[in-house]
Order: C-alpha cells, then sequence, then structure tokens
C-alpha cells in the first residue's frame, strides 16, 4: 500500500561548521564556546517522478545530549559527528519507497546499529546515550521532510494526513491513536508571531554592576540592554540546583532588573521559566526553592511559567524523583528525559505535567510527542540548542504548528549570531527582534517552511 507522493532517498550530501561563541554560556556545571552544525542535503523522488532537494540543520550539541563523566568532550563531539555523517550514509540507501515518518522509524534500527559500530570503533568506556543519538541523527531526519515537501511543492506540516501517509498514528504511537493522522495535532498555517524566550545564563551579567568584560561588537551586553533593545517579555533562567541561596537570589535579581527596566517600557505582564539542567538532587530541593523565592520575590514567583528537567534524567534510575508536589505549583516538564512514548508516560506516571519539544530529537520524534503530548493533557513547550540560522528557523516552525506551544526559545542570536548572517535578509522577522516576538508568519514555504 503506497501512495505516488511516497519518495526514496537519491543522495544525501553531509558537512559540518563551527561557530564560535561571542561570550560563554554556562548550564549544567558546564562552560560552552563553540557550536559545531551539521548541515545535510537531500536529494528525494516520489514515486510518480517529482524531485524535491532538502536541507537539514542541527548543532551538535554533545554536551547536552552527552554530559559523560567518562568521556572528554572533544571525544563525545566527535563521535556525534561519526554517528551523523555514517547515519547520513544509511538514510542514502532508503531505495523503498515511504513517506518521511515511515523512513524515520525504518531508520531507528539501523541508528543503534550506527551508535554500537562508533562505540566499538573510538573504544569508548561508555554507551552512546539515546538523546545524543537523536541529536545526531535530526538534521537528516529533518532534510528528507524538507525535501518531501519541496519535491510535493507544499508545506512539509500539510503533508501528515491520509491522503500523504497510508498508516495512522497507531502504527507510530499507540491504540488510541487509532484513525488519527498529525494533521488533527499540528496548524494548517503557522502563528503570524510568537513571543521570544531569551536565555539568562548563569554566566550572563544582569545589569552594568555585573559587566566585568565587556564584549564591544555593538550587541547588546546586559540584561537589562537586551530586554530594551528586543522588547523582550519572556526570559528563561539557568539555575545552578546545587546551591540554594544563589538560586534564589539569582532570580529575584532578574525579577528586579526586570522590573525596573519593564516599568521604564510601561509593561506590567512578563514571564519566567526556570531551568535547573538536571542538577537538583531531589524533588525537595525544588520545594524548598519555590517556598524561598516566594518569600524573598513574590512577584517572581507568579511571573514563572513552568520548570525544566529539574532531576536527574534517567527516570527508570531514579524512582524516587517524583514531582507530583512541585507539578501542584507550577508545571514541571521534562526535556532531557523524553526520548520516546515509553519515557512520556514514566514521566507523567511520576508527576511530571508537561513535556519540551526539540528539534535536535528529530523532526518525526517532536511531531509523534506534541501529538502525544495534547493527546494527554501535558503542558507544551518547544526549546532549541543555541541554534543559529536555519535550526532556529527549524526549531520555530515547529512551535508555530503545533497547537497550545506559547512562546519560541531561541538564543542563537546571543551567543552565535554569525551562524544568523545567511538567513537574517531573508527572513528579517526571524532574527531582528524589536518587540518580544519572531514573526513565524513568514515560514509558510514549500518543505520546512523556509
Amino acid at each position: 500500500m503506497t501512495k505516488p507522493t511516497d519518495i526514496v532517498v537519491r543522495e544525501v550530501l553531509p558537512s559540518t561548521e563551527t561557530i564560535q561563541y561571542r561570550s560563554p554560556m554556562k548550564f549544567g556545571g558546564r562552560v560552552v564556546t563553540d557550536v559545531t552544525l551539521f548541515n545535510v542535503d537531500v536529494t528525494v523522488e516520489t514515486r510518480d517522478g517529482k524531485v524535491g532537494k532538502g536541507f537539514g540543520s542541527m548543532t551538535m550539541g554533545n554536551v547536552w545530549g552527552w554530559p559523560s563523566q567518562k568521556v572528554e568532550s572533544g571525544e563525545t563531539l566527535a563521535s556525534l559527528v561519526e554517528v551523523a555523517n555514517r547515519f547520513a550514509g544509511r538514510a542514502a540507501t532508503l531505495s523503498e519507497a515511504a513517506h518521511p515518518l515511515q523512513h524515520a522509524r525504518s531508520l531507528h534500527g539501523p541508528l543503534l546499529e550506527i551508535g554500537k559500530q562508533v562505540e566499538a570503533d573510538r573504544s569508548l568506556p561508555e554507551a552512546i546515550p539515546m538523546l545524543a543519538l537523536l541529536v545526531a541523527a535530526s538534521p537528516i531526519d529533518a532534510a528528507i521532510h524538507d525535501a518531501y515537501g519541496k519535491a510535493l511543492g507544499l508545506n512539509s506540516y500539510n503533508t501528515l494526513g491520509a491522503e500523504y501517509i497510508n498508516e495512522d498514528l497507531s502504527s507510530f504511537l499507540n491504540a488510541d491513536f487509532q484513525g488519527e493522522y498529525l494533521d488533527h495535532y499540528t496548524s494548517r498555517e503557522p502563528q503570524a508571531k510568537m513571543p521570544l524566550y531569551h536565555l539568562v545564563g548563569a554566566l550572563d551579567p544582569l545589569d552594568d554592576s555585573e559587566l566585568e568584560s565587556p564584549v564591544g561588537d555593538g550587541l547588546p551586553e546586559t540584561l537589562a540592554d537586551w530586554i530594551l533593545a528586543d522588547g523582550l517579555s519572556h526570559l528563561k533562567i539557568k539555575l545552578n540546583g546545587d546551591d540554594l541561596a544563589w538560586d534564589v537570589a539569582r532570580v529575584a535579581k532578574i525579577d528586579s532588573v526586570s522590573s525596573n527596566v519593564q516599568a521604564g517600557r510601561g509593561l506590567d505582564a512578563w514571564y519566567y521559566s526556570l531551568d535547573f539542567n538536571e542538577k537538583c538532587a531531589s524533588v525537595d530541593y525544588v520545594l524548598e526553592f519555590l517556598a524561598k523565592l516566594k518569600e524573598t520575590s513574590p512577584n517572581a514567583l507568579d511571573r514563572v511559567q513552568y520548570i525544566e528537567q529539574p532531576t536527574h534524567r534517567d527516570l527508570k534510575k531514579h524512582p524516587e524523583n517524583k514531582m507530583h508536589a512541585a507539578a501542584k505549583i507550577k508545571p514541571v516538564v521534562i526535556d532531557e528525559s523524553l526520548i520516546d512514548l515509553e519515557s512520556l508516560f514514566l514521566a507523567r506516571e511520576q508527576g511530571y505535567s508537561g513535556v519540551a519539544l526539540k528539534a535536535c530529537k528529530g523532526h518525526s520524534e517532536a511531531l509523534l510527542m506534541g501529538a502525544a503530548a495534547q493527546k494527554y493533557g501535558l503542558f507544551l513547550c518547544v526549546q532549541d540548542l543555541t541554534c543559529p540560522g536555519a535550526s532556529f528557523l527549524h526549531s520555530a516552525s515547529l512551535a508555530a504548528r503545533i497547537p497550545t506551544i506559547a512562546a519560541i526559545e531561541g538564543n542563537g542570536r546571543q551567543y552565535c549570531p554569525a551562524g544568523n548572517e545567511a538567513w537574517r535578509k531573508q527572513f528579517p522577522s526571524m532574527f531582528e527582534i524589536t518587540d518580544g516576538t519572531v514573526g513565524t508568519g513568514v515560514l509558510t514555504g514549500p518543505g520546512l517552511g523556509f
């Protein structure tokens, strides 16, 4: 049972590029100073002879996807690039005609095999985590979806219904989705514009009193400067998770700085998300933090929209880390833990009330988990991995097409703006921020929209 629109992959051409950060970023106790992008050009052909050329790009976020205590970061990065290159080679052998979702499913087994091969060939002392494998595979998956839409002359988000794929979602998720397709869980047009979540890293100066080493490149230097320059209303705050006094004081000062600036702008409503990057020992730390923040800065607590992954990503090994009590106060979302439907169900059992989608885990995976989150009534957000250029456009297109997503995270413009230059003139509303929003309404072209 095939469709005339089903595609075979004709060519896969990978490449990499490294971009230096304009200033270092600290998260999860580690400092990052550059980003390596894995880019891929894919050519596909439909059963009825239409050819499409697609592009995928994603940061190889090894520090995030594989925060190893046994393998140096240079080796984890090199290993992920090797996985991505081998995976690209395997994708080039997809000679059976199918929908991109079906191709992604077919490639899952080979991805695991490639991971094992790279572990052996590079004599790694530990297995490559599933999350890291998903990151390595994500640009190829994105490029196939992009090429598919371009072959059909359609936006890829509008090629997800029964007209284009002969299996419903029960084949990819479970029987709860019998008779349903992804067009039920995505929008036919992107949101016209969406608020931008600006990252406040643990090393970022908040005001002039903290500005010790100005970058001097003409971009804002402090949080106060960024709020004024970009008209920001949403701030994502990186916290330590193991220093309660510092974490509370950090959020309180951010709220103080924000309040002073926003008062001058005449804005009375703005929002925070809190990211502990798994560093909290238990939910008790989160609860104590929330209680202390309420005492110190109740307005700051009121402005918190959600909390990201406060404790260890391995939910099976840490069943004691239940989030029910914290989730009664604010939504608590899994990020690093979310790698499949099983992990989503486990997180829900352990009290998590939401999920964070990321393009770096794969376009197909993000669409499926977005559908599952909606089906089961979970809070939804979309985050990036300091994605510049095309990778940010891809992440934004996901956010703009999935109902219930309220805002877009995008910090490439802060830390690696050089990666945006090739795209800025074509999509100024996505990269030139003046009112705190990104103009996602422009992402309507064939393929992934850009």
